[in-house]
């Protein structure tokens, strides 16, 4: 049972790594220090003070430069890199505890965090097309809204995280389809 939940709360973790790196990696960082969570070395950094202020730091700066039209852009080209490595950090951090080689877990990571950020960064350009920019705010906080959401469920509820990641996924296909003038299959 604690590989299933581990699984999860990994595949929660990585999915909300996708739309917001910094989010789960300071959630997992403060509840490690506060002792809710074990994290194994070297995963174990990610709850060092300086760590977590580089963090909040960075997602700060990220947080305010994605509600701005044209620097969103430069960020999630960015974030291709930055949310995948993420993701595969978030990922082999909880299943460090399993019987998960970390290679696998890694990879697994990469695949989930990047492919929610793929389809992020697909369907960013509908709310600027359609907006003329002035929604990418809007759309920049549900997204911030939605990776906080799955990572405080990705700890303490992970089947919900995974059914909300799986909800995002249904989504972000539907608005795709939309985008390309084909009504979704789903």
């Amino acid at each position: 049972m604690e590989l299933l939940s581990g699984l999860l709360s990994s595949l929660g973790l990585s999915g909300a790594a996708g739309l917001n790196a910094y989010i789960p990696l300071l959630l997992v960082g403060l509840l490690s220090r506060a002792g809710v969570m074990n994290l194994a070395a070297p995963f174990d950094l990610l709850m060092n003070p300086w760590v977590l202020v580089g963090i909040g730091v960075l997602g700060a700066l990220d947080f305010v430069g994605d509600k701005i039209p044209g620097v969103d852009h430069m960020l999630h080209l960015l974030g291709g890199v930055v949310n995948t490595a993420a993701g595969a950090v978030l990922f082999a951090a909880q299943t460090g505890v399993a019987d998960v080689p970390p290679a696998l877990s890694m990879a697994l990571g990469v695949i989930v965090a990047g492919g929610v950020h793929a389809t992020r960064t697909a369907v960013r350009p509908v709310a600027t097309a359609t907006t003329g920019g002035l929604g990418n705010p809007v759309v920049s906080a549900a997204e911030d809204g939605t990776s906080l959401l799955l990572s405080v469920l990705a700890v303490f509820a992970p089947i919900l995280a995974v059914a909300v990641l799986a909800a995002v996924a249904v989504g972000g296909y539907r608005l795709w389809s939309h985008r390309g003038g084909r009504r979704p299959a789903l």
